[in-house]
């Protein structure tokens, strides 16, 4: 998956960087960083793209993401809530090229391991949360030495992938761009009828040339990605508004008939929604 070089703003003398995001929407332009990023949700929920997987993130969560993964964070702007989400962005090589290879940091090993595919912590750890809430008030150093604790707490706990498999280059601003536009154009309009047609004249791509594109960037069809998108809207509905039938979600999802709808959401979500309804 291509996506726009998205930098962190730094002085080049700092190896750490923790930041503070408060907004309505958050970074909901599919972008990639150098950069590993671990960041808290403190308040906020929304669609996570990350790599070739879809899922969403809440307030609680603990996410995990490799260097140059691209990712987009969608918040969901309908309950007028402000997302607010911690972050510590770091460098392997950042500390100097082999400070994570020494013997008194191998317990750190697991993390660098899934990190590249980008994980979530499950269930919410509230020794990670304490960290992250502590990270404004102290000072740079206190902030390396959370680190190290963050980072071990992350190698030991459960953890949930956030992609199925890693990104380890740069990629080209055009091909960014090309690959942004259709991954926001999808996310805005997914309840539409989308067609092949439509997207690639996004891409500004014959269909034929754009469905060859997408595939070998994300290692599945565009169509395949745009169903996993909509059923993940169709899972929100079903928790968050139970009056609503299955035929009125399947439509306010994207699709236009509840056999195809019940069909998709077997293959994406292993199960029925009525079964996903009442097991969540």
């Amino acid at each position: 998956m291509k996506a726009l070089p998205f930098k962190i703003p730094k002085p080049t003398s700092d190896a750490l960087i923790y930041q503070e995001d408060k907004a309505y929407v958050l970074y909901d332009r599919l972008h990639q960083h150098k950069e590993i990023q671990i960041s808290y949700i403190k308040e906020g929920e929304g669609t996570l793209i990350v790599g070739d997987t879809i899922s969403n993130y809440k307030k609680g969560d603990v996410l995990a993401i490799g260097s140059n993964l691209p990712h987009v964070f969608k918040s969901e702007t309908q309950q007028n809530i402000k997302s607010h989400m911690l972050t510590l962005f770091f460098t392997e090589e950042g500390f100097g090229d082999n400070f994570f290879r020494l013997e008194e940091l191998s317990e750190l090993k697991a993390f660098f391991n899934n990190v590249s595919y980008g994980f979530k912590v499950v269930p919410e750890n509230v020794e990670l949360a304490n960290a992250f809430l502590g990270l404004k008030s102290k000072s740079k150093l206190e902030r390396f030495t959370t680190l190290l604790q963050v980072l071990k707490l992350l190698s030991v706990s459960k953890q949930y992938a956030l992609s199925s498999y890693n990104y380890s280059k740069q990629y080209t601003t055009d091909e960014g761009k090309r690959m942004q536009d259709v991954m926001s154009y999808t996310m805005d309009y997914y309840y539409e009828n989308i067609t092949l047609d439509t997207v690639s004249d996004v891409a500004n791509m014959t269909k034929n040339a754009f469905c060859k594109y997408f595939k070998r960037r994300t290692n599945k069809t565009y169509i395949q990605f745009l169903n996993e998108l909509r059923i993940e809207q169709a899972c929100k509905l079903l928790l968050k508004q139970g009056d609503l039938s299955i035929a009125e979600i399947a439509f306010r999802s994207g699709f236009r008939n509840v056999s195809n709808f019940n069909r998709q959401f077997k293959i994406v979500k292993k199960t029925t929604p009525f079964a996903y309804k009442s097991e969540h």
